[in-house]
């Protein structure tokens, strides 16, 4: 689905990010992880080809990308519901209203809500509404930036089941960008270590050691979890 090969991003003709290569399969969920500052976010950004970049990124023809970033910085008295903020890409791309009740199923969101203004949703319900904006259309590679970052606990378990639960019924790719490593172990089949450049890249368990996180992080004693081993 998706081929990296000595990719670099510059700014201000300094190198912020470089020597990433990776390959990804249909199907697969891949992980970036590394420390804030490093380049995660910059690898998303350069794999939507929406910042300049030095190499390769090749993707498959069948490819049908959609974002869902970060955070959405909105005010909370905006006159801005749930269906107006859907159905204005569902019109955009000419589909049908019942678009509406597909995606609002997929992501487990009852079509009583859709009245609700953006503002005054809960952090969860606000990440999935936008996960329902980015399915869309029916994409079938999905990048997230950090999707549970302002999600509480219990909200961030929804969210991550919603993700791999979509995944399984969809066959979607996804590429996601996370802090936390028990759900990278948990859920994903690859990851990419960067920190300014690429440093690891393979499947979890048998690449995330803690001398490799101890490498990325540089603190040891930050990331106990029970697949970790010693090299």
């Amino acid at each position: 689905m998706l081929k990296v090969k000595d990719l670099e991003v510059k700014f201000n003709r300094l190198p912020v990010l470089s020597n990433v290569d990776f390959e990804l399969a249909k199907g697969e969920s891949l992980a970036v992880i590394g420390p804030n500052g490093s380049g995660k976010t910059t690898l998303l950004r350069a794999l939507m080809r929406i910042i300049p970049f030095e190499g390769i990124v090749e993707w498959s023809s069948e490819a049908k990308i959609a974002y869902v970033p970060q955070r959405i910085d909105l005010e909370k008295n905006l006159p801005l519901t749930i269906q107006d903020f859907l159905l204005s890409k569902i019109k955009l791309l000419r589909l049908g209203e019942q678009e509406l009740g597909r995606v609002l199923k997929l992501v487990n969101l009852p079509l009583t809500i859709v009245g609700q203004k953006l503002g005054l949703l809960s952090a969860g319900q606000f990440q999935r509404t936008t996960i329902a904006f980015a399915l869309i259309g029916s994409p079938n590679v999905i990048l997230f930036d950090e999707p549970t970052a302002e999600v509480d606990l219990p909200g961030e378990e929804q969210i991550y089941d919603t993700i791999h639960r979509l995944q399984d019924e969809q066959q979607i790719t996804l590429i996601i960008v996370s802090h936390d490593l028990s759900l990278v172990f948990r859920y994903a089949t690859k990851v990419v270590c960067v920190n300014r450049q690429m440093l690891c890249y393979g499947e979890p368990k048998e690449i995330l050691t803690t001398d490799q996180l101890h490498q990325l992080y540089g603190v040891r004693g930050f990331y106990h979890h029970d697949h970790l081993r010693n090299n």
